[in-house]
């Protein structure tokens, strides 16, 4: 799905709200769940100074560009109960958000869709408190 020299970063409080997310959730053949819980065990973890500021992270507002058909989209990564895809609020355990999750401005991140592989590059990224 992504490219294995890129490494996920996470910052420690966003790695235990997520993994506390997972545990109440249902495991068993739900691959959204299966497919965070395995980037969240590939992380890097580190404290919020050390957090670089062009990462991905809950609640960061992301623009990124389809590889494809060069189209521009501005997102924001939330929690699933917060998504609101009229409010271009995705959920982390939606594909993109999954792909998204712990990369950095200038990474290209690709995951899987019915209709194949779509891939996009992180133009910016704007972390919010």
């Amino acid at each position: 799905m992504k490219k294995a020299e890129q490494t996920l970063v996470l910052r420690h409080d966003d790695h235990e709200t997520l993994t506390s997310y997972l545990s109440t959730q249902e495991l068993s053949g739900n691959h959204s769940i299966e497919a965070l819980q395995t980037e969240l065990k590939k992380a890097k973890l580190v404290s919020k100074e050390e957090f670089p500021e062009d990462a991905i992270r809950l609640n960061s507002k992301v623009k990124i560009k389809d590889a494809n058909n060069g189209k521009e989209m501005e997102v924001v990564l939330v929690m699933p109960d917060d998504a609101d895809i009229k409010q271009r609020k995705i959920s982390v355990t939606a594909p993109v958000g999954i792909a998204l999750i712990g990369f950095r401005k200038g990474q290209k991140v690709g995951w899987q869709v019915p209709a194949g592989m779509k891939t996009f590059t992180i133009l910016d990224v704007v972390n919010q408190e």
